[in-house]
């Protein structure tokens, strides 16, 4: 048989472990850092052309992570918990649930370009992804709710929103929606665990309309806005 013809691949399968292990120690290295790292000890240098070469070969591409936002190990044990307790609900189980929450809405957004090196099905590893938090900066706030059958209502919220003016709002609105909604009283009503959504007057109001109907237990804290 005649043998392949062609330049010998500078970096063997050792070669391309070693580049692996660089790479999942850093996932946001750039082919400079990772040349110089790689070239530290090695008998044969490469440049960053190799590199880049290599790192195709291998299946890897520099991609723009994913934005998720930032769960604690807390969190994680109770949403863990709410998907166990919840894992036998049906479709229509979940037609009975009412989603509520507040949305800022930005008037302009910033975005570092963070680039990170991963293969495709890599996508969710947590090395490949940058966390975000709740979004601050110049914009409006709105509440709203929506349910499976039908839209709820979208509240302008002119200021930071506390227990006062939140309770409003479920009086307003939250009860016409749920009791026209669910009339035979077997409807869930979702929030988070925001401090104005656990606050004393409010949870007495929902005492005093629990045979209306349920308010979901939802299974984590309020994410603190921080940009």
């Amino acid at each position: 048989m005649r043998q392949s013809c062609g330049r010998k691949c500078l970096v063997d399968a050792r070669g391309q472990r070693r580049m692996g292990r660089l790479i999942q120690a850093d996932r946001r290295a750039t082919l400079t850092e990772i040349t110089t790292r790689y070239n530290r000890g090695m008998e044969q240098s490469i440049c960053e052309a190799t590199t880049c070469t290599t790192l195709r070969r291998m299946g890897y591409n520099s991609r723009r992570p994913h934005r998720v936002p930032l769960i604690s190990t807390t969190n994680r044990k109770k949403r863990l918990q709410f998907a166990r307790a919840h894992q036998n609900w049906t479709v229509e189980d979940w037609k009975n649930v009412a989603w509520s929450d507040e949305s800022r809405f930005l008037l302009r957004h910033s975005d570092g370009r963070v680039r990170i090196w991963r293969k495709q099905n890599e996508n969710m590893d947590p090395s490949c992804l940058v966390t975000t938090v709740q979004a601050g900066g110049g914009g409006v706030m709105v509440w709203g709710m929506f349910s499976w059958h039908t839209l709820g209502p979208l509240v302008p919220i002119g200021h930071r929103l506390n227990a006062t003016d939140y309770l409003s709002i479920v009086s307003d609105h939250v009860h016409p929606f749920m009791t026209t909604m669910y009339p035979s009283s077997d409807g869930y009503f979702q929030q988070d665990n925001a401090p104005c959504h656990k606050a004393p007057i409010i949870s007495n109001w929902f005492l005093e309309h629990d045979n209306e109907f349920t308010v979901l237990q939802w299974p984590h804290s309020h994410q603190i806005s921080t940009q």
